[in-house]
């Protein structure tokens, strides 16, 4: 006997009286009024009605953005938000028209991410700091280590991780991009709307996370994330995919890139799809018996769930011993000799880290390979507190990098 979505929700309703109450910022990349994150704040609210909870995302759909973090120049909105809920003239941040717990922003989903953690959590909401940031859930699945990079729901995730703060990213298979105010109370299949369905997914995985962590405690890891791809929903006409299974998974395996194709007709370029055999499909670090989430979710009605870290550098193993090798002399080789040091190639503890690599420049200020000094302070391989450092000194301190050109964005020119 088949049970009802309603009677589901009750159930996990009950489940997750038990479990601690927290405080969640929530966000995506399609917009702040997009169907489905409205839909996972209010399941959330009517499940976990003891968390606090605040979303801040983009005004617009900001799909495909990554970990850009681009501000708007301009203090007022230049067109109108996403279905017309936020009229042009508008201030380009402020509180959604249809809830106070929902703030819009003019710019990337990191830079959405930011603005909540250093602005609306500190001036707005009765927490500073999230025990969690749920990102999503997107319109449309981000499988494997190219829409990773690319999703801007991922990269409102790893932006959060970053920055201290556990994170999850959710992205589902249907990907029509609509309201929500076009949730549809009744569908063909007696299933709830595909939007509620993906919601209740998010909401089942986090009271889970929270249920089975302890009080107190961070509900992940430092530096550790989590990606949920949830299948396309059939709920709008039928029952043959409406309670996908969570599968662990990892990101690489099975997952595509693109490719430049060119139309001789049109005189063109456009993408197509590709599986590589290597590149983003070697397993490197991590449980290589695991799955691929793109494999998973392409199998048929299943959820995959890759946990992943933002620690890409300095893998171990013979092939990063051979590169070494490769360097060498030119590249020196030090193992850890700072205060948090482990095995022989890991880095030591942040602001203790050691260089591998001969000395750029010295101490007093010259830039590496050009003999010259830079106003902005030393420059190079330098000396801080008896350990070596390489820092640029462009007044942020020796571990700051020059100012980038992500910040800059043509559709916020003034």
């Amino acid at each position: 006997m088949r049970c009802s979505f309603a009677a589901a929700a009750t159930a996990a309703l009950a489940f997750t009286s038990q479990t601690s109450a927290i405080n969640i910022l929530l966000g995506n990349d399609d917009g702040f009024a997009s169907a489905q994150l409205i839909e996972v704040l209010r399941l959330l609210r009517e499940q976990r009605p003891s968390d606090n909870i605040v979303v801040v995302a983009p005004v617009d759909n900001q799909s495909g953005m990554g970990g850009r973090s681009v501000f708007t120049d301009l203090p007022t909105l230049p067109h109108d938000s996403e279905y017309g809920i936020v009229p042009a003239g508008s201030p380009s941040f402020g509180r959604a028209p249809f809830d106070d717990s929902v703030f819009y922003y003019n710019g990337t989903p990191a830079a959405c991410a930011f603005v909540g953690l250093d602005y609306v959590l500190p001036n707005f909401a009765n927490f500073t700091t999230p025990d969690l940031v749920v990102a999503g859930i997107n319109f449309g699945d981000n499988l494997g280590p190219f829409f990773y990079t690319l999703s801007g729901t991922a990269g409102y995730t790893y932006s959060s991780i970053g920055r201290g703060i556990p994170a999850i990213a959710f992205s589902g298979g249907n990907g029509e991009q609509r309201s929500y105010t076009w949730i549809n109370q009744t569908t063909e299949s007696g299933y709830a709307d595909p939007a509620t369905i993906q919601a209740q997914l998010t909401v089942d995985l986090v009271n889970t996370l929270v249920e089975n962590s302890t009080p107190g405690q961070p509900l992940l890891p430092q530096g550790y994330g989590i990606s949920v791809n949830t299948p396309y929903i059939t709920s709008l006409d039928n029952d043959s995919c409406v309670k996908p299974p969570f599968i662990q998974s990892r990101i690489t395996g099975g997952a595509t890139s693109d490719i430049a194709a060119w139309n001789e007709t049109s005189q063109t370029f456009h993408y197509e799809p590709i599986v590589p055999e290597g590149g983003i499909n070697t397993c490197i670090n991590g449980d290589c018996s695991l799955p691929g989430e793109t494999e998973v979710v392409e199998s048929g009605c299943f959820s995959s769930v890759s946990i992943f870290t933002v620690d890409y550098s300095a893998p171990v193993g013979d092939a990063s011993s051979d590169i070494r090798d490769r360097l060498t002399p030119l590249v020196e080789y030090q193992s850890g000799t700072g205060p948090s040091s482990s095995a022989a190639g890991n880095s030591t503890s942040a602001g203790n880290s050691t260089v591998s690599g001969t000395a750029a420049s010295s101490a007093s200020g010259t830039a590496a390979g050009t003999g010259s000094s830079t106003a902005a302070g030393p420059t190079g391989y330098y000396k801080k507190g008896g350990m070596p450092w390489f820092g640029n000194g462009w007044g942020k301190g020796s571990h700051h990098g020059p100012p980038s050109r992500h910040h800059w964005n043509p559709r916020y020119a003034n």
